[in-house]
């Protein structure tokens, strides 16, 4: 599970617990004035329902900006405190994220472990990797968050001393310690990535050879990329409702009957918005899957009003890793789910995005609506990328390729 709060050890080495309890946490969020503030945290009670948790209540307030000391104020943790005693809360869990002193300070006094969005994130992809690569991009991160929680949280050991001060007590060598197991673990786990990276490319270059055309998935937590994945190729990869239901990157051939060829098509971890930093670099291997492709098909959740929020928090990752250039169509999933009012009267149409027309197609991959019409862009989309490859430019979305729109 989740760390433990200061004092208490940690083996670096050891799996994690398989405990069957499920703890009971509150949720904390904070409006900062910042757009899109969940204000009914109801991705956290996903996020945290998806790693195990129960919710047990939701605290929400408004900031100018964090309190240096306790992120929130004295008056709102005393109320979190009173509220954790009256539910039987045994964690209590923030939207944002939080500084070790934070942490460290909020735990002291609450008397609870105390942690964020960042390490239920990491959490969550530690229970669901299950390729070698997953697992050791989960490790790295999981690492690079824990390096930063222990230097800074147990700091007050640093100035414990023994002897005549000649030396440092068990305190300062404990803490010298951790710190040197952390940074051997996090080489030892680079050095394999590396290893997994290479094999990587080895295979990249060979579908290159191949001639191959690479169509990757990409698109926010749980907007059915995996069960489209599954209706278009005929494959069995886990699918399921819920965020973060695939970590590890799947790649099938699909065969385009109208284009005459078969091209790549691989399944991607899903992204979210405020996605920590440290996984976006640690699932640099996976994530290059999207970089290296030709054509990224975007999937929406169309039934999601949030979904404009969605589609930039996928933008953002995108321009971090350097794909945002790839040439993409907007797949608009769960066409079955949405508000009969807001069905619209054509599968194919354009959209704006990021100031480039992008082709958008309407589907239901529980369904099947609509996915011979994808199948049949994407075919005439492989044709024209393949006929222009020598001059087109990335930037270039293009049109719609001919396709005519298909009424619903």
């Amino acid at each position: 599970m989740i760390p433990a709060p200061a004092g208490s050890s940690t083996d670096l080495n050891s799996s994690e617990s398989t405990s069957t309890k499920s703890p009971s946490v509150i949720l904390v969020g904070v409006d900062f004035g910042l757009p899109h503030f969940d204000g009914e945290l109801e991705e956290l009670g996903l996020l945290a329902l998806t790693a195990g948790y129960t919710v047990a209540d939701r605290v929400s307030c408004k900031r100018r900006a964090p309190d240096p000391a306790l992120f929130v104020g004295s008056g709102k943790v005393e109320e979190i405190k009173l509220l954790a005693q009256s539910t039987g809360a045994s964690e209590i869990l923030f939207d944002q994220a939080l500084s070790p002193a934070q942490q460290r300070n909020l735990e002291q006094y609450l008397g609870l472990p105390v942690n964020d969005r960042t390490l239920l994130i990491l959490e969550i992809f530690a229970q669901r990797a299950r390729s070698h690569e997953g697992k050791l991009q989960v490790e790295l991160a999981r690492l690079q968050y824990l390096s930063t929680r222990l230097v800074r949280r147990w700091s007050h050991l640093e100035r414990q001393s023994g002897g005549i001060g000649m030396r440092g007590g068990p305190g300062e060598k404990q803490i010298e310690l951790d710190r040197r197991l952390i940074s051997d673990a996090i080489k030892r786990t680079k050095e394999r990535l590396g290893k997994v990276k290479k094999q990587r490319a080895t295979q990249r270059r060979q579908r290159e050879r191949r001639d191959a055309f690479n169509i990757s998935l990409v698109g926010y937590t749980n907007a059915g990329k995996s069960s489209l994945f599954n209706g278009l190729v005929k494959a069995r990869a886990y699918a399921a409702d819920q965020l973060f239901a695939t970590l590890d990157t799947t790649t099938r051939q699909l065969y385009l009957g109208e284009a005459g060829r078969s091209v790549s098509l691989s399944d991607t971890v899903g992204f979210i918005r405020n996605l920590p930093h440290g996984l976006v670099d640690a699932f640099a291997a996976t994530l290059q899957e999207a970089v290296d492709a030709d054509l990224l098909l975007h999937v929406v959740d169309a039934s999601n009003p949030a979904y404009p929020e969605q589609i930039a928090s996928v933008m953002e990752v995108l321009k971090d890793i350097g794909a945002d250039q790839i040439p993409q169509i907007l797949v608009f999933n769960k066409l079955d789910a949405m508000d009969p009012a807001a069905v619209p009267a054509f599968l194919a149409d354009l959209m704006e995005l990021d100031g480039q027309s992008v082709p958008r197609i309407y589907v239901s991959a529980r369904s099947g609506l609509g996915l011979p019409e994808l199948r049949g862009m994407l075919a005439q989309r492989v044709v024209s990328q393949i006929d222009e490859v020598d001059d087109m430019h990335p930037a270039d979305q293009g049109s719609l390729n001919g396709i005519e729109n298909t009424q619903l």
